[in-house]
C-alpha cells in the first residue's frame, strides 16, 4: 500500500517549531497527496520548501470552511487523497477543521490521523502538575470583561487547566488568574515550545506573572499555560458559589442572591455574603 489511499482526507501534524520533529510518516503523506488544506497557504509553503515537497494548496480557515466541505467531499469522492494541516501543531486543536472532517465523515468517506507535535500536550507533559485529568480550554476570551468571566467559571475545576495564549494579552491573562485562582496556585508558562528561546517557567501563579512582568523576554512568542485544578471539593464549592452568588446578585438581593447560590453548590453562605464578594 502507498503512502495515501484514494478519497481519504488525512489530518496532519505539523511541528510547533522544531522542523525535525515532523514524522517521516507526515512528509510522505504530504508529498503523495493530491493537495493539501492549509489555515494560511503562505506559511505552509514555506513548510514544504523546507521539506522540498511541491503539492497544490487549497485555503481552508473559519471564515469559509462551511462553503469550502462540500466541494472538498465532492473531490474526495471523485478519488483524490487530500490532507489536512494547519499553522502548526494538531489540526482542529484550537484551530479550524472540525466542520470538514464532520462532512467528510457524514458522507462515509475515511478520515485518517497522522499525528505528531501538539503544543498543549507538549507542555503539559513537562509541566509536573497532575496530567491524569486534564481540561483543554485554547484560548481565553480577548476582552477583559469575557476573560475574567469565563475565568471565574473555571476557578472551581478540579482537573489541571491548559490554556494557549498571545504575546500581547499575556500579562494581562496572568493578573486577572492571580486575583481569580489566587497567587498561591500551581501553574507552568511553556513559551516558544521547541524553539530556540523556550523556557518553563514553573512555581506559583504570582510568580510566573512577577517574571513575565519584569522580563520583557518573557512577554514574547508563543504561551502554553498550565494552571493546577482547585484544590478540593470545598475550594470548588466556594468557587462555584461565588460565580453563581455574582451572577444573582444582579437580579435579587444579596442576602437571597447568597443564600440561593449556597443552596445549589454547597457553598458557605457566610462566605458568599459579607458585603463584598473575595
Amino acid at each position: 500500500m502507498g503512502a495515501t489511499q484514494a478519497g481519504t482526507l488525512y489530518v496532519v501534524a505539523t511541528p510547533i517549531g522544531n522542523l525535525g520533529d515532523l514524522s517521516a510518516r507526515a512528509r510522505e503523506v504530504l508529498a503523495s497527496v493530491d493537495a493539501i488544506c492549509a489555515e494560511d497557504t503562505r506559511h505552509t509553503r514555506q513548510l514544504l520548501g523546507l521539506l522540498g515537497v511541491d503539492r497544490p494548496l487549497l485555503a481552508l480557515h473559519e471564515h469559509n470552511e462551511a462553503a469550502m466541505a462540500a466541494r472538498l467531499v465532492a473531490r474526495l469522492q471523485a478519488g483524490e487523497a487530500l490532507a489536512l494541516v494547519s499553522d502548526a501543531g494538531t489540526p482542529l486543536v484550537s484551530d479550524p477543521g472540525y466542520r470538514l472532517v464532520r462532512e467528510v465523515r457524514a458522507a462515509g468517506l475515511k478520515v485518517s490521523p497522522v499525528p505528531g507535535a501538539c503544543a498543549a500536550v507538549a507542555a503539559l507533559s513537562v509541566a509536573g502538575l497532575p496530567s491524569d485529568r486534564f481540561c483543554f480550554e485554547g484560548f481565553l476570551p480577548a476582552k477583559a470583561g469575557a476573560r475574567r468571566e469565563r475565568l471565574q467559571a473555571l476557578a472551581g475545576e478540579m482537573r489541571t487547566l491548559v490554556f494557549y495564549e498571545s504575546a500581547h494579552r499575556i500579562v494581562e491573562c496572568l493578573e486577572d488568574l492571580v486575583v481569580l485562582f489566587g497567587p498561591d496556585r500551581e501553574a507552568v508558562l511553556a513559551r516558544e515550545l521547541t524553539k530556540l528561546f523556550e523556557t518553563v517557567l514553573g512555581d506559583t501563579l504570582g510568580d510566573i506573572a512577577e517574571r513575565v512582568r519584569d522580563d520583557e523576554d518573557q512577554r514574547r512568542g508563543e504561551f502554553v499555560l498550565i494552571v493546577r485544578g482547585a484544590a478540593d471539593d470545598t475550594e470548588a464549592r466556594l468557587r462555584e458559589g461565588q460565580r453563581l452568588y455574582a451572577k444573582l446578585a444582579e437580579y435579587l438581593k444579596p442576602s437571597q442572591a447568597a443564600k440561593l447560590a449556597a443552596e445549589i453548590t454547597g457553598a458557605p453562605r457566610k462566605a458568599l455574603y459579607g458585603g463584598e464578594m473575595e
